[in-house]
C-alpha cells in the first residue's frame, strides 16, 4: 500500500498554468476540455493536479481539434480506449473517423477550388473594365 503512495507522488505532475503555457492554450480552455470530461485532474485543496495522462489527453485533444475531429469525437476515443485497452475497436473507429474527414476535407477543397476560380473570373472582368474605362 505504501508502494501505491509513493509510485502517485512521485509521478511527474502539472499545474494548469503549466499546461497552459507548453500548449499554448488559455486555463479557461484546460477547465473547459475538463468540464467536457476529456481530462480529469486530481485536486489538492482548489488547485487542480495534472498527470502525465492529463498531459497526454491534452495534447491528443489539440491534434484531433487541428484535423477536424469535434470535442464529441475525441471523447468518443478516449472512452472507447479506456474500455479497451487492445485499442483494436478504438483503431476501427479512428480509421473511420479518419475516413469520414478526408471525405469532408475533400468536399471542402473542390469547394474552395470553385470559389478561387469565380474569384480569378470576377478579378478578370473588374481589370477588363477598369481597361475600358482608361481608353
Amino acid at each position: 500500500m505504501n508502494e501505491d503512495i509513493y509510485e502517485q507522488n512521485s509521478e511527474e505532475t502539472y499545474s494548469i498554468s503549466d499546461l497552459s503555457k507548453e500548449f499554448d492554450i488559455t486555463t479557461r480552455s484546460i477547465r473547459f476540455y475538463e468540464d467536457q470530461g476529456l481530462i480529469s485532474p486530481r485536486r489538492n485543496g482548489q488547485t487542480r493536479i495534472y498527470t502525465k495522462r492529463d498531459k497526454v489527453r491534452l495534447k491528443l485533444i489539440l491534434r484531433g481539434k487541428r484535423l477536424g475531429f469535434t470535442l464529441a469525437e475525441t471523447g468518443r476515443l478516449f472512452e472507447l480506449y479506456d474500455a479497451d485497452k487492445s485499442s483494436e475497436n478504438q483503431l476501427n473507429i479512428m480509421l473511420e473517423l479518419i475516413q469520414d474527414k478526408k471525405v469532408h476535407l475533400t468536399q471542402q477543397m473542390d469547394d474552395i477550388k470553385v470559389v478561387l476560380m469565380e474569384l480569378v473570373t470576377a478579378e478578370k472582368r473588374c481589370r477588363d473594365t477598369l481597361k475600358n474605362l482608361k481608353d
